[in-house]
């Protein structure tokens, strides 16, 4: 194995490279550092994300960057703007000790005045993204006339985002001769044909084979009914308390609800998708890359070009249409030579997709069981456990409270102590699975089951995960609420207003009507009291809508009793990790 002082770097990159704490280079490096340095030429580097790949171009290209030329010289194009941005980053670390050299980035989503600047003292190096850098080469503010090397990074998803015509119009402003490097994780026809269309004699390296997952990626699947996915979701979520993801949804819509109800149950959760701004885009990837957030859900399109270190998992909450989304999806976990996970949530009917993304992977999916109540709870102890053993003790600002704390603790034992404390933190997991059911499909009953798709679950939200029995239910009282079907109410919007309102998962509700204009809720007795007050208080109900007792009363024989929570699922467990 070459260390990098054997790869021919210069004495200023060997310095980098060492600051940065590399060791010896990735696979991808070595094979490709050497040949750009000694015999330039157009590669093909079909590589995963998170292989290494912008050093494997970066430290090249940096040294043959000729200084006393003020003119650009390289141009990276990259799909998204994050990317943009990280492979920014990386050059300027590798081009840390040659301060002579000038990178800057240009990307859309951002001030063009700013760029604009910028680019008036022409950079030896642009990093770019298509739409924006077309924008530039339109406007002439940009001379991509002397350009010696083009790198198209993430090709595949550069023109799955529908960019093959800006790419079209920036090689246009390219010199004839010039070294081309395209790198991609699959190779679908379209990059084929930007291979033959504007590269000559590439030589192709392949870091595994083609269209294969990252094999430091363990695959497993999870086969619920389509009505559980959600529960299913959370209980994967229970079980890994460490648990860094991002969570996939196929639209738009499914993402903002998987997001809010994550977030309504206690999830350190937020969305990623499309009609999300620029500004509120890069305030969650802040919050997510900090480790403010646990869980990313999004979409295909808008986790695009997201580069963030350490995933533990990507979670399929439904499987992509097309197998080699898949691969792109999972191969954002298990980089760097760490290991990650792969999961995927399905229902009987996408058994079949399984074996097709299986097969072009590479690599068999295990069928892995949904964590039962009790094995969470044993899971989320003795994570408890570990993070009491392993707290930062503040000694010195402690030592003055304890003897009151002894004083406070002298009535109990040592075994009385320790309940108490794991207790304070434990016990909503236990409330929360007493009882829970087995979410798991019997595959050898399961013909007999009838099995609802996505669409037909999207229009049933308000089904109960675990109704009470049905008979009397006395003591329920019927509440009159201020909005209706005009105010875009619904049954599950009404529910989640009254969560957030009394700030509470323990009201039981009953029938539930709404109106033109109103909707009636009927609300267990015994909690109308908090519901109206809370309701009264401004600084809570921020939205001012009106709840009073009806004058129509709810019948005792009440069925299908709920416990609120997001789409009517029961929901009192409450975390915070």
């Amino acid at each position: 194995m070459l260390n990098f002082q054997e790869l021919g770097l210069s004495s200023p990159l060997q310095q980098a490279v060492k600051a940065l704490g590399f060791i010896e280079p990735m696979p991808v490096q070595t094979e490709i550092i050497p040949l750009l340095l000694n015999n330039p030429a157009d590669i093909v580097g079909l590589a995963q994300t998170g292989t290494g790949k912008t050093a494997a171009f970066g430290l090249p290209i940096l040294q043959h960057i000729k200084t006393s030329i003020r003119r650009t010289q390289a141009v990276v194009l990259c799909p998204t703007r994050e990317l943009c941005l990280q492979i920014t980053r990386d050059l300027a670390n590798y081009a840390a000790f040659l301060p002579q050299i000038k990178i800057v980035a240009v990307y859309g989503g951002s001030s063009i005045e700013t760029q604009l600047r910028q680019l008036a003292d022409p950079p030896h190096i642009i990093v770019a993204t298509p739409g924006r850098i077309n924008d530039m080469i339109r406007r002439q503010k940009v001379n991509l006339s002397e350009v010696v090397w083009a790198v198209l990074d993430e090709a595949d998803e550069m023109l799955d985002m529908g960019f093959q015509e800006d790419v079209d119009n920036i090689f246009k402003a390219l010199p004839q001769e010039r070294h081309t490097l395209l790198f991609s994780a699959t190779m679908p026809e379209e990059v084929e044909r930007i291979l033959v269309k504007y590269m000559r004699n590439p030589v192709i390296k392949t870091i595994g084979q083609r269209n294969q997952g990252t094999a430091n990626v363990r695959h497993i699947y999870y086969l619920v009914q389509a009505k559980d996915r959600y529960l299913a979701l959370k209980r994967i979520a229970d079980f890994y308390p460490r648990i860094y993801a991002i969570v996939f949804c196929r639209t738009r819509k499914e993402t903002q609800e998987i997001a809010d109800a994550l977030i309504r149950d206690g999830y350190n959760a937020d969305s990623l998708h499309g009609d999300l701004s620029q500004a509120q885009r890069d305030h969650v990837m802040k919050r997510f890359r900090n480790r403010a957030l646990q869980l990313l859900v999004a979409t295909d399109v808008a986790a695009r070009g997201l580069d963030v270190n350490n995933l533990t998992h990507v979670i399929n909450y439904n499987l992509p249409d097309e197998a080699e989304i898949y691969i792109h999806r999972s191969g954002r976990t298990g980089r760097a030579d760490k290991t990650g996970i792969s999961v995927s949530i399905i229902n009987l009917k996408e058994k079949g997709k399984i074996k097709t993304i299986s097969k072009l992977v590479g690599q068999e999916f295990a069928k892995a069981k949904v964590p039962t109540g009790v094995q969470i709870c044993e899971k989320q102890l003795f994570h408890q456990i570990d993070q009491m053993e392993n707290v930062d003790l503040k000694n010195e600002e402690i030592d003055s409270f304890l003897p009151v704390i002894y004083r406070k603790l002298e009535w109990m034992d040592r075994n009385e102590i320790i309940k108490r404390f794991v207790s304070l933190e434990f016990n909503r997991f236990l409330d929360y699975y007493r009882d829970a059911e087995d979410l798991n499909v019997d595959e050898s009953t399961s013909h007999i089951r009838h099995e609802l798709d996505d669409d037909q679950m999207s229009k049933r939200r308000q089904r109960v995960t675990k109704s009470r029995p049905e008979g009397k239910e006395a003591g329920f009282t019927r509440v009159f609420f201020s909005v209706g079907k005009k105010d875009k109410m619904n049954a599950a919007k009404l529910i989640g207003l009254v969560n957030e309102v009394t700030r509470t998962r323990d009201i039981q509700v009953g029938r539930i009507d709404i109106k033109d204009n109103f909707s009636f809720l009927g609300i267990k007795s015994d909690s109308v009291e908090l519901l109206l007050s809370a309701f009264g208080n401004k600084r809570l109900n921020k939205a001012g809508v009106r709840a009073e007792l009806a004058e129509i009363p709810v019948h005792d024989n009440v069925k299908n009793i709920k416990t609120i929570s997001k789409a009517g699922r029961k929901d009192k467990h409450r975390r915070s990790k």
